[in-house]
């Protein structure tokens, strides 16, 4: 049985924020609100539990395709190979936004990620999420939660989706309605910018 916690994002409770991270360091499975849908989550350092999160997805954890969810930009270059002035200013301008851009991994990925070529950085426009990141003190991965419903692709009623990830998740956050609009996935790792998915979030910035 997951717990379940509200949380407001307009001022999370510092309580709330802690009882999530102690879930994620001891290895615990998440569901939290992002500025776009609801997202499937877990710290980037546990890989036990990175390998619960790809047999749920049913893929395999080295060719998972998992966002790391960052607080701001400045631990970057954990992540990925450094980068230029101009890709730095789109990310500038783009974040925090409801956007996963694709950058070069970089050689001190975690474990899990060393056979990486690129990976997905976000910086969720939510409080929420933001404040879990924070004091985790490191990113988690993350991959939206979709629905089976051919014209529902995501949940956005946290109870419904409490009811659906009961037994496979420890923690739900209900962070209020999501949204039923995926990110923007923006591939910077080539000279000009690539849009693979368009979803939430203008591409006139780019």
């Amino acid at each position: 049985m997951a717990d379940f916690i509200r949380i407001y994002e307009e001022n999370p409770n510092p309580k709330a924020i802690k009882q999530v991270v102690e879930v994620l360091k001891k290895g615990g499975l998440i569901i939290y609100p992002t500025d776009t849908v609801y997202g499937l989550g877990c710290d980037i350092t546990n890989t036990k539990a990175l390998e619960k999160i790809a047999r749920i997805k049913g893929v395999k954890l080295d060719k998972a395709n998992f966002s790391f969810i960052c607080h701001d930009l400045s631990n970057l270059s954990d992540y990925v190979k450094q980068i230029d002035t101009k890709t730095f200013k789109i990310l500038k301008r783009a974040l925090p936004g409801p956007y996963t851009f694709i950058l070069p991994g970089s050689k001190t990925l975690p474990a899990a990620f060393k056979k990486k070529k690129e990976v997905g950085i976000r910086v969720p426009n939510n409080n929420i999420a933001l404040e879990i990141v924070k004091l985790l003190g490191n990113p988690i991965v993350s991959t939206s939660i979709r629905d089976e419903d051919e014209i529902i692709e995501y949940t956005t009623d946290p109870e419904l989706i409490l009811e659906k990830w009961d037994n496979l998740v420890d923690l739900v956050i209900d962070g209020g309605y999501g949204d039923n609009q995926a990110s923007t996935v923006v591939d910077l790792s080539k000279d000009e910018p690539l849009i693979v998915r368009e979803g939430k979030g203008s591409l006139e910035i780019f």
